[in-house]
C-alpha cells in the first residue's frame, strides 16, 4: 500500500559533524563447525524409547543458550580467547511399531574457541537517565559500566547431519560436560528433567553442522556528517473497519507464493555444473 510508505525529506541540505557513542566491532570471524558423534542427553521418557528402538531420526533443532567467556592471552597484548558453549535442544522421532512414531527431547552440548583482537584499556563509566534519583542509588546499580570488550556471537540452529544409537560409549571430544553441568535454565526447555547417566544405559549421538559469526565490540565515540533531522510527513492512517474490503483491494497480488522461484534463480546456476545463458 503505497500510500503507507515514507521515505523522509530532510526540511533542508544542510551537513553537519555530530559526535555519537556506538559500539565498534575491532575483530570478527565467520565459521562452519561440523561436531561429531555428540552425546544427547535424554530424559527418562526418551531413553525408555532408545532402550527399544534405534530407528530414529531428528524432526527438530533448536539452540536454546549459548555461553560466552572471554579472558585476555597471556603474551599477546589486545588479544582475547573466546570460549563458546552451544547447548541445543533436539526434538527426536522414533518408530516404535509400524505406523507408530512417538516423538522426544534431548539437550546437547558442543564447544569452540577463537582468538580474536579486542584492543585495549579500561575505564569506568558512570550513567544517569534523566528522571532517575542517581544522588542516593544503592551502589552495586546499573549505574557503572566499562569500555571492556563485549563478545557477540550469531549462530543458525544447526544442520542434523547424523544420529545412532550406541551402547558403548564414544570418544568424542565435543561432550564437554556431563548431565549435572547443564545449566537449570536450559533443563526447563524440557517437558521434564534430564536422566541421570548409567554405565548400562544406551547412549543417543548425533552430527551437527553450525553456521556462525563471532565479534567483539568496544564501547567508542566517533565524529560522523549527518543530515539535518527530518520529521515524517506521513500522516498515520488507521483501517477502515466499515469497509474491509477497499483495504484488501490494496494489498497486491503474492505472486511468489503460487511461482515460487527455481534453483537456477536462487543459485544463478552456481553449485550444480549449469550456467546462465
Amino acid at each position: 500500500m503505497a500510500e503507507n510508505r515514507n521515505t523522509g525529506t530532510s526540511h533542508g541540505n544542510c551537513n553537519e559533524n555530530v559526535c555519537i557513542d556506538c559500539n565498534r566491532i575491532l575483530d570478527s570471524c565467520r565459521d562452519k563447525d561440523c561436531f561429531e558423534n555428540v552425546r544427547v542427553y535424554l530424559s527418562t521418557f526418551g531413553q525408555d524409547i532408545i532402550e527399544k528402538t534405534s530407528n530414529i531420526r531428528v524432526k527438530k533443532t533448536k539452540v536454546v543458550w549459548t555461553y560466552l567467556g572471554l579472558e585476555p592471552v597471556q603474551f599477546n597484548r589486545g588479544f582475547y580467547s573466546i570460549n563458546v558453549r552451544f547447548y541445543t535442544k533436539i526434538t527426536f522421532e522414533a518408530c516404535i511399531a509400524p505406523g507408530k512414531v512417538q516423538e522426544f527431547e534431548g539437550i546437547c552440548v558442543t564447544e569452540k574457541r577463537v582468538i580474536l583482537y579486542g584492543s585495549e584499556g579500561n575505564v569506568n563509566i558512570f550513567k544517569c537517565e534523566s528522571g532517575e534519583q542517581c544522588f542516593c542509588k544503592c551502589p552495586g546499580s546499573d549505574m557503572q559500566y566499562t569500555n571492556a570488550p563485549t563478545v557477540v556471537c550469531e549462530v543458525t540452529d544447526p544442520i542434523a547431519l547424523g544420529v545412532k544409537v550406541a551402547k558403548d560409549e564414544i570418544n568424542c571430544c565435543n561432550c564437554c560436560c556431563s548431565v549435572e553441568d547443564i545449566p537449570k535454565r536450559v533443563c526447563d526447555c524440557l517437558d521434564c528433567s534430564l536422566c541421570e547417566d548409567d554405565f548400562d544405559m544406551k547412549k543417543l549421538y548425533i552430527s551437527l553442522g553450525f553456521f556462525s559469526v563471532i565479534r567483539i565490540e568496544r564501547p567508542a565515540q566517533y565524529m560522523i556528517s549527518a543530515r539535518e533531522y527530518t520529521v515524517p510527513e506521513k500522516v498515520c492512517v488507521e483501517t477502515n473497519e466499515e469497509d474491509p474490503c477497499s483495504t484488501f483491494a490494496k494489498m497486491s497480488f503474492p505472486i511468489n507464493e503460487f511461482y515460487p522461484p527455481s534453483y537456477r534463480d536462487l543459485s544463478g546456476g552456481i553449485g550444480c555444473g549449469c550456467t546462465n545463458k
